[in-house]
């Protein structure tokens, strides 16, 4: 998510739209891409009263969603659940999903007005150039209006008052349901200096070392931290304090593994994954999912998935189950 975004909506109060949420919902990302057709199946409803989804049964005919009558002139919206980035390992689906668009509206009979590319991120640089010569080629060839809803057109079009039963329904479940007051955040501790001595040796500082961090002091407090809290709730064995940590655990872990594998399809030939840290880390603090049992600030989220890590259940570089 954009900065310009995020204080966006915490100024409006509302929770900020981050889409990984559809990887939260569905567990996957096969199930994401389908909640996040039904969040825009629901949200073009709300914008263009009249727009459907379409079936595929065995086929859909190209169209995600519709607007017109295929007896005539129609706009098609295809969805596509690319994330964190579109770059170029995803143009072939997208020349693959106009090509069919357009030769679906010539076997079956109707006109092809306007057809729009529905995404839940940013393209890269190089990816959004191809994106440019791309459309306005495919435009002269076909007489096709082509559009890109990427993810602020998305979040524009999510904060308008008519579409605020969408933005609720898809993404507001993982803020603290109404009603519930958080107790008072999580009191940080400072990281003393034989504890910071005997951290250089820990599997998640050699892991960031790895993947060419040169600065882990951060690091290291924000796992001293979420480690000193996960120690005082196991000591103290409430029963929704153990079940509220098990779950913020597998929330950080889902997040780093859904943008971990996204890095690996991205980058085949990179060990380091750059970038893929700051990915996870960002998505950890801008969360609006974790469990209101704890009001946990960023430090104590970002050093849970550090605990992850020391735990031997994730990693920073292509080959982390390799690091001992």
């Amino acid at each position: 998510m954009t900065a310009t975004a995020a204080s966006t909506s915490l100024a409006s109060g509302e929770p900020p739209i981050n889409f990984a949420a559809h990887q939260l919902r569905a567990g996957n990302l096969a199930g994401a891409r389908d909640d996040f057709e039904q969040m825009l199946a629901m949200l073009l409803a709300a914008v263009y009263p009249g727009a459907r989804a379409i079936s595929a049964n065995p086929g859909d005919w190209g169209i995600d969603i519709l607007l017109g009558e295929l007896s005539g002139l129609v706009v098609i919206w295809q969805s596509k659940y690319f994330w964190p980035i579109v770059t170029r390992s995803h143009q072939g689906q997208i020349r693959e999903s106009f090509d069919s668009a357009v030769a679906a509206a010539a076997r079956n009979g109707y006109r092809l007005a306007q057809w729009v590319l529905c995404v839940p991120a940013s393209m890269d640089a190089p990816t959004a150039q191809w994106w440019d010569n791309w459309r306005a080629r495919r435009q002269r060839e076909t007489g096709v209006q082509i559009e890109l809803w990427h993810e602020n057109a998305l979040r524009n079009l999510l904060v308008k008052p008519d579409c605020a039963h969408v933005r609720r329904h898809f993404y507001d479940p993982y803020a603290a349901p109404a009603g519930v007051v958080r107790g008072p955040r999580v009191p940080l501790h400072d990281l003393r200096p034989e504890d910071d001595t005997a951290l250089e040796h820990a599997l998640f500082v050699r892991q960031l070392r790895a993947a060419g961090h040169a600065e882990v002091g951060a690091a290291k407090r924000e796992y001293f931290n979420a480690d000193l809290l996960a120690r005082e709730i196991f000591d103290k064995r409430v029963p929704a304090e153990l079940d509220a940590l098990d779950e913020a655990d597998g929330l950080v872990h889902g997040i780093w593994e859904a943008d971990f594998n996204a890095f690996v399809a991205r980058q085949p030939q990179d060990t380091l994954l750059p970038g893929l840290h700051a990915s996870v880390m960002r998505e950890i603090r801008e969360s609006a999912a974790f469990p209101s049992v704890f009001h946990l600030g960023a430090v104590h989220r970002c050093g849970l998935m550090h605990r992850v890590v020391e735990q031997r259940r994730a990693g920073w570089v292509r080959h982390w189950r390799e690091m001992v």
